[in-house]
């Protein structure tokens, strides 16, 4: 999730930016293309690790097509800093889970210049942020989209009262002519046509070919660097918010962690270069992880730094804003809540965003324990910080488990979420606790949960109800007593 310093900071305060949805103008129809691309592969089976169960999202049913699961996206994308041009082919393979006579996707602020479906040209349209294509759909037989496109993109907003929210959210070119994205709950669509469900994960292969002199940073496995393309892959699946893409003058710094987990972090030599010492305790913070939540749950971890007032946990490549004027310390506390979040978000992941405290919640409680290691504070001090806190949020925000659309990814489902955890742990005791967190997360790797199903897994994995306790920490209007 994106991190503001409001949110972080045992002195935590809701901050305010006012924020308004301003959808793209429609774009004239794409007519059908006259030579087909090449023909996509019959044989899906690579891409069944891709599977999900869409689910339809109440918050923002805008947003995202249920009746589609992407299983996966090949993005081949190429950026010129000079003219701000980004040009991509996205070959997407979906997998209808109902019949239907279309294809819709959201894409925003591009423009589309060819589409092809099974390799036969095809129409696709433009209008607000979403690309729809007309295509004859049978459940479960897979078909492969191909949309090529171009343009200089451009962000879109998002509906909170966050004080990151005025810079939006999706990719968008930096001055110096490089490129960057946040993009949580939605913004991949700035950059590849996209299921912006948070329930719809999938598998990546991702190519940026960019200059001479200058380097891309992505989410997902490094691979190769072929000439001045740089590939990434994702072989475990991801929710398209989680992707990210960054394109800069890139110094490339290595790292082992534990276990040998390779490390990878991408900074600008002398703009960034206060921040390294703190990049490089990373090993020391996912050996401190592992001990309480399990090993680390992908094959690779890093950090990118880019232009923003924020930081993302996008998966096994963290997005780092070098514009929120860090100090060390704050620094490496983000640092702390960003990789907890590959095991609580990434790995295992809500499947609306009204369970968006499963994600923050969790990832905000292993930031305070960190804080509470290194500051020293007392178990009796962090209980009546939470506490003030989270009165004050609840009065302001409203309780954690009923989010309200305007009000997305504010301080409540953070704090009142940590606060949940807290009783939970004082209950079971740390063995207990952190047992069942590893149990959690290593039993539901790879998929989508919600509150029903952390309540059930509660109770099998301690033999004890803890409905009651739960509950009203995520519903009731004032701090539970």
């Amino acid at each position: 999730m994106h991190r503001f310093p409001a949110v972080v900071a045992l002195a935590a305060t809701v901050l305010c930016a006012a924020c308004t949805d301003n959808p793209a103008k429609p774009t004239p129809t794409v007519a059908p293309s006259s030579a087909p691309s090449a023909a996509p592969a019959d044989d899906y089976s690579a891409w069944q690790a891709g599977r999900s169960t869409p689910v339809a999202d109440k918050l923002y049913p805008e947003h995202g097509n249920s009746k589609i699961d992407i299983l996966g996206y090949d993005l081949e994308l190429d950026w010129q800093p000079p003219k701000k041009l980004l040009t991509g082919t996205a070959t997407i393979r979906l997998r209808p889970v109902a019949a239907a006579t279309e294809i819709s996707l959201d894409f925003a602020n591009l423009t589309v210049d060819k589409v092809t479906v099974d390799g036969a040209p095809a129409t696709g349209t433009l209008a607000g942020q979403k690309l729809t294509v007309p295509a004859t759909l049978i459940a479960d037989q897979p078909v492969t989209l191909v949309v090529d496109y171009h343009g200089t993109p451009k962000q879109v907003s998002y509906p909170s009262h966050r004080g990151d929210a005025k810079e939006g959210v999706g990719l968008r070119p930096a001055k110096n002519g490089g490129l960057w994205t946040m993009q949580e709950p939605w913004g991949a669509m700035t950059w590849y046509p996209a299921n912006e469900l948070v329930s719809d994960k999938a598998l990546y292969d991702i190519a940026v070919t960019v200059p001479a002199g200058w380097a891309a940073a992505a989410s997902g496995t490094p691979g190769p660097v072929e000439g001045n393309t740089y590939r990434y892959t994702s072989a475990v699946p991801v929710a398209a918010y989680l992707t990210t893409l960054a394109v800069d003058k890139y110094q490339k710094i290595t790292q082992t962690g534990p276990h040998g987990l390779p490390l990878t972090y991408w900074v600008l030599p002398k703009t960034d270069a206060k921040l390294v010492p703190s990049l490089k305790k990373s090993p020391e913070i996912l050996t401190w992880l592992e001990q309480k939540l399990g090993t680390y749950p992908f094959e690779t971890a890093g950090a990118l730094m880019n232009g923003s007032i924020s930081a993302m946990e996008t998966q096994q490549m963290l997005s780092m804003g070098r514009s929120l004027k860090w100090d060390p310390a704050f620094f490496e506390e983000t640092l702390v809540h960003e990789y907890a979040h590959q095991w609580f978000g990434d790995a295992v992941t809500p499947s609306t965003w009204t369970d968006l405290w499963l994600n923050e919640g969790f990832a905000q409680y292993m930031q305070f324990l960190w804080e509470q290691k290194v500051q020293k504070f007392s178990d009796a001090q962090l209980e009546v910080f939470l506490r003030q806190r989270d009165a004050e949020l609840r009065k302001t925000v409203g309780p954690p488990g009923k989010p309200k659309a305007a009000n997305f990814a504010e301080s409540n489902v953070y704090l009142c979420g940590a606060a949940m955890l807290k009783e939970l742990n004082d209950a079971l005791g740390d063995a207990k606790f952190f047992a069942l967190m590893r149990a959690w997360v290593a039993e539901h790797q790879g998929t989508n949960q919600d509150r029903a199903s952390f309540i059930a897994f509660v109770k099998t994995n301690t033999g004890k109800d803890f409905s009651q306790l739960i509950n009203a920490w995520l519903d009731s209007p004032k701090t539970p007593k």
